[in-house]
């Protein structure tokens, strides 16, 4: 089936309204809620039997700060600047960044938080200060990614930026998404479920006017006197699309997302002359932590190297076990600090010895090389120091207590989470672009479907892709509104 329909060839229309928004996940129901906010007309078409997408799959930690802190920051005693904040995600991601998508949402964040907290979404004002990838407390705030860690401390102050439905721990997808979905129902827009979004209906000037969506079988198109946003998902269920684009991640990836998440809204933006970016970018999630004693451990190649430090965060650390040789990696870890990874189960225990010679031996891994590793780790753990790869003294200890052990996080045993970072390129205020720059008038998308501000796997943090979604869903949907 074509991705793009012409107007002329549209036998008749089903329903006609200002806004459609495909995807009824977190970026389409605040594109939605913006959307009829602003006075609009507002049909969202999802495939599925009820909305969700992968927002609702999440903990939901939105990643958000600046203005001096968001009210949750503040009232905890954090404070956290638009300058700290845009320097933070500078160091994450570098030059693969946009920077008037970075400056709309370093100014922006903390009003996205105020907005969907009066939206009823509920924040505890507590802050849980430990090393987990999501708060087990019922706090609502936390470090998400790499504040605390070398080189990001070196040229930012760190301030905990995940912010999390109270009391949800891994559920806080479902509060956030139970609260929108009703929102966007009580707001007066019609929401249409088992609709599957095909088609693209474009104009004779290029412009997108409706969509084609199969319902009950059958074809109906529905005209928008506005805009459609694509808020549809990514790709990373997609087989042909990732063999295309993430050929080395697909090999041994987990798929991490909704059913959904097959790169419909993509292609049809590319379809209507739509520019695709960041396609070969990917999350790879090698979760060293939890329990947080395990960052104690060091992290070792098939030459029985170190090669980053421990106390970053999980997608930091996918990313850096990526480029080892053979995307192998070991953890090395003695017996005062030895436990099991609380979200792999695929992990092996391939040596463990009274002795570092031992493991080393077993593990088949060059003589002496592990031995002259640790030995040099220990020297300076001794003294708070690490020289090589500046791991925070907080995780600073000699391994010394045996036995020793050689844990397995190579990828093809470990079969990680991964999950795509491309998508349309986009305005800040979610208007797609053509490869020339040029805007695609009544297209928009955001969410998964567009290239947000998380676009490598070395600089992202937990909630980073929800608080994306959200915040430029409500830019697109407001933009989409005040069309025409």
């Amino acid at each position: 089936m074509k991705k793009t329909v012409a107007l002329g060839e549209v036998p008749h229309f089903y329903r006609e309204t200002d806004v459609v928004v495909c995807g009824f996940g977190g970026a389409g129901a605040c594109a939605a809620l913006e959307a009829r906010q602003n006075g609009a007309d507002v049909i969202v078409l999802e495939r599925f039997s009820d909305g969700g997408g992968s927002t609702e799959l999440s903990a939901c930690e939105m990643y958000l700060g600046g203005s001096g802190g968001t009210s949750l920051q503040r009232e905890l005693g954090f404070e956290d600047s638009n300058e700290n904040f845009r320097a933070y995600l500078l160091q994450c991601f570098g030059e693969n960044h946009d920077p008037e998508r970075l400056t709309a949402y370093t100014e922006g964040a903390a009003e996205h938080f105020d907005w969907m907290e009066a939206q009823g979404v509920p924040y505890k004002r507590g802050f849980f200060g430990g090393r987990d990838v999501v708060a087990m407390t019922g706090d609502s705030l936390q470090y998400t990614g790499n504040e605390r860690a070398w080189p990001f401390n070196l040229v930012c102050e760190p301030v905990p930026r995940g912010h999390l439905p109270a009391d949800s721990d891994h559920n806080g997808g479902k509060v956030l998404m139970g609260v929108l979905k009703k929102r966007v129902r009580d707001a007066g827009a019609e929401v249409i479920v088992d609709a599957r979004v095909g088609q693209l209906i474009t104009d004779g000037d290029g412009s997108v006017c409706g969509v084609g969506v199969k319902i009950d079988n059958e074809m109906r198109y529905i005209r928008a006197r506005k805009g459609v946003v694509l808020t549809m998902g990514g790709f990373i269920m997609n087989e042909r699309m990732t063999r295309r684009h993430i050929p080395r991640q697909e090999s041994f990836a987990t798929r991490h997302g909704n059913p959904g998440d097959t790169g419909d809204g993509i292609t049809m933006g590319v379809a209507a002359g739509g520019n695709a970016i960041n396609m070969g970018e990917a999350f790879i999630g090698v979760a060293h932590y939890p329990p947080a004693e395990l960052t104690y451990g060091i992290f070792v190649n098939q030459a029985g190297q170190r090669f980053v430090n421990e106390d970053v965060y999980l997608a930091r650390m996918g990313e850096h076990v990526f480029r080892q040789h053979g995307r192998r990696a070991y953890l090395f870890i003695d017996n005062a600090h030895f436990s099991r990874p609380a979200y792999h189960d695929t992990t092996e225990i391939v040596a463990v010895g009274e002795t570092i010679e031992e493991v080393e031996q077993e593990a088949g891994l060059p003589a002496g090389s592990l031995q002259r590793t640790v030995a040099y780790y220990n020297a300076h753990a001794e003294r708070g120091e690490d020289p090589l790869f500046n791991k925070s003294a907080d995780w600073l200890t000699p391994l010394s207590e045996a036995p020793f052990a050689l844990v397995d996080f190579s990828l093809d045993k470990l079969h990680p989470t991964v999950f795509t970072l491309g998508g349309l390129e986009t305005r800040s205020t979610g208007e797609v672009l053509t490869s020339d720059g040029d805007v695609i008038p009544g297209l928009y998308a955001a969410g998964r479907t567009a290239a947000g501000i998380p676009r490598t796997g070395e600089g992202y943090a937990s909630g980073m892709s929800v608080g994306d979604a959200t915040f430029f869903g409500r830019l697109a949907g407001r933009q989409a509104a005040l069309a025409g």
